[in-house]
């Protein structure tokens, strides 16, 4: 295969899922660089450590990384823990609760163990932008904020809004943009990469570092936002509608399990390996009805856990899933509580580490979604007495517990 050829089938993948590309005439550049002469370029990711955990929404942007240092770049891999304790204000609808230095570090830590099992460490530099950040110091600021207009920041679409609906925007969140781009400057990147939303930001980067003299206008690169498990909105954990990278394989399996048909085709083109080619051979075996989809949707699950622990893991893991759900049995590793007689049933979901408080148990229990000994629960003031009972919150979740 010639060298253009292996050109443009590289352009073909790093195209693939994106949502769009600015300045790709600049990428093709670059990637012919590597191909032609071995020279290496840049690209930059950024993330607030925000929450402990990443989620597969998350890893449709580290796979288009993985993609681009196939083809030469190198990855700085930016953990925003200066820029995380003010938060980006991107598609909110209110100013944002600062995190505390201690809250960001911790979670920085646990990115830094999760983003190896998607990219190449030994393409990739983690950074934390305090390490620049903290050294602009007053006067540095200054001339930063200097770089920009107040009506040109209330062009962005959700200060717009908050600006019209007279709700409050602080001074502080200005400045997110700002030092996001100025995170640009400070790496002197090539390309950088963004969900759709953060487009006015990743714009950003490309304005300071004209206005810093660097002579060069950063790519940019915005992949979709991935729809969490109720194919609605965009996958979250705050909203409960995401798979964590983290969660036990069994877990990740049975939540993968439970999307649409229709969502797992943009699962497929958005997270999995196979080619265009194979995405589409699949969906015609399923459309002419040689193929089941939650076969197929089945294969697409024991991919990504084996992306993220390994095949044995994966299967083990459909095994369990196909035991308790088609031939309707208790799991293997059932946990088994010892609680006291007249224990209040939303302090025992809670206890049992069926959900994370009692008032989302007792919203659970009112949704119908926790069984008692195969029975729906509807009483939300009950209290247990002696004996031994199954507890069940949806599909997946199961504690034994031993009233004495």
């Amino acid at each position: 295969m010639g060298v253009e050829s292996q050109i443009n089938i590289a352009l073909e993948e790093i195209k693939r899922g994106t949502q769009e590309i600015i300045g790709f005439e600049t990428i093709k550049d670059l990637v012919s660089a590597y191909f032609k002469e071995g020279k290496t370029f840049s690209v930059k990711a950024g993330f607030d450590p925000t929450a402990p955990d990443l989620h597969l929404g998350h890893t449709v942007l580290l796979q288009k990384l993985a993609t681009f240092q196939k083809y030469g770049a190198k990855v700085y891999f930016l953990i925003g823990d200066f820029t995380g304790m003010i938060g980006d204000p991107s598609g909110k609808s209110e100013t944002r609760k600062p995190l505390s230095k201690e809250q960001v570090l911790v979670n920085a830590k646990t990115y830094q163990q999760q983003v190896t099992k998607v990219l190449d460490s030994s393409q990739m530099e983690i950074v934390f932008n305090s390490l620049w950040l903290d050294k602009l110091g007053a006067r540095g600021m200054i001339e930063l904020a200097a770089k920009f207009s107040v009506a040109r920041m209330l062009e962005r679409d959700d200060f717009e809004k908050r600006f019209k609906n007279q709700n409050p925007i602080s001074i502080v969140e200005f400045f997110y943009p700002l030092l996001q781009g100025y995170d640009s400057v400070a790496l002197n990147c090539d390309i950088e990469f963004g969900g759709t939303d953060q487009k006015f930001n990743l714009l950003m980067g490309r304005h300071l570092q004209r206005a810093y003299g660097l002579q060069k206008e950063q790519s940019v690169v915005m992949v979709p936002l991935l729809e969490g498990l109720d194919g609605v909105h965009k996958m979250s954990k705050s909203l409960g509608n995401y798979v964590g990278i983290t969660q036990e394989p069994k877990e990740m399996f049975g939540r993968l399990l439970s999307i649409s048909d229709e969502l797992m085709w943009r699962y497929y083109e958005l997270l999995s390996s196979k080619s265009l080619q194979e995405i589409e051979s699949l969906k015609q075996g399923v459309e002419q009805g040689s193929l089941h989809p939650k076969a197929v949707k089945e294969d697409l699950a024991v991919e990504i856990i084996t992306r993220y622990y390994d095949r044995d893991c994966a299967l083990r893991a459909k095994e369990e899933f196909a035991r308790i759900f088609t031939k309707e049995e208790l799991p293997s590793d059932i946990l088994e509580f010892n609680k006291p007689c007249g224990i209040w049933i939303a302090q025992l979901l809670s206890e049992c580490n069926l959900c994370v408080s009692n008032s989302e148990a007792l919203r659970l229990i009112k949704q119908g979604g926790v069984k008692l000994n195969g029975k729906k629960v509807e009483d939300s003031k009950l209290n247990l007495s002696k004996g031994e009972y199954i507890l069940q919150v949806g599909k997946r979740k199961f504690a034994k517990i031993m009233i004495q």
